[in-house]
């Protein structure tokens, strides 16, 4: 395989347990659709190395491609150029290895909860070790009491935990979340978000997320990949990169606003790829989960990674 972009220094814990946790690489992953107007390309020149048991949150503007590479890595479809494997085999179509879960919960309502849950199980599971398997996952998500309920007889926030429960029944090595908390509200979102966290310390697996939420993408993630809208970008310039901004001298981390500047941030030195392709940055996210929500650093990359997104623009530490 081409040379992949590096992951993050620091070792994941979960990496080190004895875990279901998969490897994804993807190699120069380029995803082109025919169209009435001729074939759009939405991906392109796209390459990672995702460690295992390490959680990735892609963000980015609408079109850019996040769901289409979940898709990819789950094997629902197939890159046009390149390739993505898991633990070294090329995916090829999907299997139990990786599991999906979506924005809406997408339970079926004759069936109850715990019902639900049994669906995700692996093929020729059953009788005691079943019950078993589905009365563990119920709990790790807080509804042993809510078994026998049906999906209309639960809170939104309830039929997502019934949701995630389910996708992690077959002990997948990598979990695929597409927008999961997208349609919660915000005190159910953050109950969420460490319901997650929870999940991935009792069964660490590799967990790649989509999200239009910045701080949730910070406050989950080792690291944060940031995609381009390719056919955006032939009509907007590149917002030019920043140098360290508000960001204090301990943080480490290099602002990526739009404020002009010669020199060069450091993020950019350690990544040397041109303007072009899908990846418009990739973000180590410092400190430990959980993370403190009102900790500079951490509100301070927020506002980096908004600006890049061109939700606000950076203000110099002078002129603040």
């Amino acid at each position: 395989m081409p040379d992949l972009v590096a992951p993050p220094a620091r070792p994941s814990k979960a990496a080190a347990a004895d875990a279901p946790a998969g490897r994804v690489q993807i190699s120069d992953v380029e995803r082109t659709f025919a169209t009435k107007e001729g074939a759009r390309t939405v991906l392109s020149e796209l390459s990672i190395d995702v460690t295992p048991g390490e959680i990735i949150a892609i963000v980015g503007p609408s079109g850019c491609g996040k769901s289409t590479l979940l898709r990819l890595i789950g094997g629902l479809d197939l890159p046009t150029a390149g390739a993505i494997a898991l633990d070294g085999e090329v995916v090829r179509a999907h299997d139990d290895h990786t599991a999906i879960a979506f924005q809406e919960p997408r339970l079926l309502p004759w069936r109850t909860i715990a019902q639900n849950v049994a669906l995700g199980l692996p093929r020729g599971t059953r009788g005691r070790q079943a019950k078993e398997r589905v009365a563990e996952l119920l709990e790790l998500v807080g509804l042993t009491h809510a078994a026998n309920q049906r999906p209309r007889e639960v809170s939104g926030g309830m039929a997502q935990r019934a949701s995630l429960a389910r996708a992690l029944a077959r002990s997948p090595r990598v979990l695929l979340l597409d927008e999961p908390f997208g349609a919660l509200d915000a005190l159910t979102r953050l109950k969420m978000h460490d319901l997650l966290l929870d999940i991935h310390r009792a069964q660490p697996t590799t967990v790649i997320l989509v999200t239009h939420d910045v701080e949730e993408a910070l406050y989950l993630a080792d690291r944060v990949l940031m995609l381009r809208n390719l056919h955006a970008a032939a009509t907007e310039p590149e917002r030019p990169r920043a140098k360290v901004v508000a960001l204090g001298s301990t943080s480490g981390i290099g602002a990526l606003g739009s404020a002009p500047t010669t020199e060069q941030a450091p993020e950019a030195a350690a990544d040397p790829r041109p303007n072009r392709g899908s990846i418009a940055r990739l973000v180590p996210v410092p400190g430990s989960r959980p993370r403190d929500r009102g900790a500079r650093t951490f509100t301070d990359l927020r506002t980096s990674l908004l600006d890049g997104l061109g939700v606000h623009k950076l203000t110099n530490k002078e002129n603040a």
